[in-house]
């Protein structure tokens, strides 16, 4: 059995590499490092995949978040919701521009925003919600974008972790997540499903303003050479890193049947365990990715089971160890524990196993006989 990695970068570059090599050649031989057209290619090219009608690439994940709330002209003091169970970018980038965060609780069953809190928590002060695709995972947009629409506020998705997946509406429909709401965030850091070999992100939109205002922010505001029209950022993705994206963008879909497959893998052997809790999905579908396979471990003590992994070389992690809310940065008299019983559950529960492309059924065994063998004992 290979040696078990929680992400397996190496395994996937070989079976890339001459393509990936070729495309890196390339911008070495024609020094266009930064704009260079591997990165308006990639553009178009995930244009194209997501059917949005814009997609403005930039320098990581973060900014995106901040270069789509700049771009709404939201006022110090505006209010914007977000899920408490998420990591802190999607948080501190509302809190870097004097924005008033506002999280909320989360679904036990998905790990995403739930709907019920964001209608508790809007308020006359309340201007935009940013729903996390939480762990690979379609939020429940339809509610969401509702809920927008009723109060006239922006939808700005936080799709990090789950680029690829399908929301499926009501009436069947479906649309790539991150094309729904008004504007939306991703990033291509080298671990997400899409990622790059450095960092990298990008900002969708389907309003045409909103792409043109997008595209200054991220150049220093500059829409004609030392023009500064708007307040900006320099945030811009290399060609190198478009170059590595442009390789990868075609297999996409194959990397996230093969996650959902690993997925798969993992709920036939531990579902139906008194302890384990395993992620709800269905296989046929196309609305989660696996960014992460996050199972919860329920009256034992799940610490220990991480300990008893790590003791036989197995990686696991725990995403998310403490809630938003509780953070020292995020501490604020307004949230009360008993509004958070979701999340304040979460984070003593979860446990996340490897998940990645080259994940092999006698590693999968083994993680999965180890968990077994603990909670057995």
């Amino acid at each position: 059995m290979k040696k078990i990695q929680m992400v397996d970068l190496k395994g996937q570059y070989e079976k890339i590499k001459e393509t990936v090599n070729n495309s890196i050649q390339e911008v070495l031989d024609t020094n266009t490092y930064i704009n260079g057209p591997e990165v308006h290619t990639f553009q178009k090219n995930l244009e194209h995949y997501l059917g949005a009608k814009h997609v403005i690439p930039c320098a990581n994940g973060t900014d995106a978040l901040q270069i789509a709330r700049m771009a709404l002209d939201l006022k110090p003091g505006d209010e914007v919701i977000t899920a408490d169970f998420t990591f802190a970018a999607t948080v501190e980038v509302i809190a870097l521009l004097q924005l008033t965060p506002v999280l909320v609780d989360v679904e036990i069953d998905s790990f995403n925003i739930s709907i019920e809190a964001i209608k508790k928590a809007i308020t006359p002060k309340t201007k935009a919600i940013v729903p996390v695709h939480l762990f690979g995972q379609a939020a429940n947009m339809e509610a969401i974008m509702a809920l927008a629409k009723e109060h006239n506020l922006y939808v700005i998705e936080d799709n990090a972790q789950a680029i690829g997946a399908n929301y499926k509406a009501a009436d069947g429909s479906k649309k790539k997540v991150g094309t729904i709401g008004h504007v939306a965030s991703t990033s291509f850091f080298p671990s997400k499903n899409l990622g790059c070999y450095g960092d990298g992100g990008a900002i969708f939109t389907n309003d045409d303003d909103l792409a043109h205002k997008l595209r200054g922010i991220v150049n220093h505001g500059m829409y004609v050479r030392y023009h500064h029209d708007v307040v900006g950022v320099n945030s811009r993705l290399d060609s190198i890193q478009a170059a590595v994206l442009n390789a990868k963008l075609p297999n996409l879909d194959t990397y996230n049947t093969e996650r959902r497959a690993a997925a798969n893998k993992y709920n036939t052997a531990l579902s139906g365990h008194k302890n384990i809790v395993v992620p709800a999905f269905d296989w046929s579908g196309d609305d989660h990715v696996f960014h992460q396979y996050t199972l919860r471990i329920i009256d034992a003590d799940r610490d220990a089971l991480m300990q008893h992994l790590q003791s036989k070389d197995i990686p696991c992690a725990i995403y998310y160890p403490i809630p938003l809310h509780s953070q020292k940065a995020y501490l604020d008299v307004r949230y009360k524990e008993e509004d958070f019983p979701i999340t304040n559950q979460l984070v003593k529960e979860v446990i996340s196993l490897p998940m990645h492309t080259e994940l092999e059924d006698d590693q999968i065994k083994f993680i999965t006989d180890s968990i077994l063998e603990f909670l057995n004992k």
